[in-house]
């Protein structure tokens, strides 16, 4: 399997259908079926508070975190693929944050799972230039996932607007 996929947090989610859109994201970005391998974990606040106080220095949660083995390349593994690293997404701060933005969690946990795999291979937001190319390549990742383009909070206003319709 490309995509190890851990739950060590309590909101239900349905493993086998987070397997797939995980593979399917995995395929959407490029990445080998047969090679290249990253995980994906779903935890609690706490959990993901501790992992950011550790690792980043600021101490509060976030929704998500990407644990990248080398930015874009990865250790190779045999037979030629990559081991890009772990992606870990606080469930419950996505929950609260999808019900602030008004859209599902599932559509909230796509999101942070593509951002996620983004971070794993090399994208970034530090600069306005890496940004514009960082949510371009998001956008396209979460269409190809049936995702709709939503307010995530931070997306590019051009995808978000949308015109309101007439009333005839």
């Amino acid at each position: 399997m490309p995509v190890h996929l851990n739950n060590e947090q309590s909101h239900p989610l349905d493993q086998e259908t987070w397997q797939r859109r995980a593979e399917a994201l995995h395929l959407a970005a490029g990445l080998s079926l047969t090679g290249d391998e990253w995980s994906l974990t779903w935890v609690d606040a706490a959990s993901i508070h501790a992992l950011n106080r550790e690792y980043r220095a600021v101490d509060r949660p976030t929704d998500v975190l990407a644990f990248a083995l080398e930015e874009a390349e990865g250790p190779a593994l045999p037979g030629g693929g990559r081991l890009l690293g772990d992606v870990v997404v606080a469930v419950d701060v996505a929950a609260a944050q999808a019900e602030a933005r008004g859209h599902t969690l599932a559509d909230e946990l796509a999101l942070l799972m593509v951002h996620g795999l983004l971070h794993l291979l090399g994208e970034d937001h530090d600069t306005p230039a890496r940004k514009a190319r960082m949510w371009r390549r998001q956008g396209a990742l979460l269409e190809a996932l049936g995702v709709p383009p939503l307010d995530y909070g931070d997306a590019e206003p051009a995808r978000l607007r949308r015109t309101p319709r007439r009333r005839s």
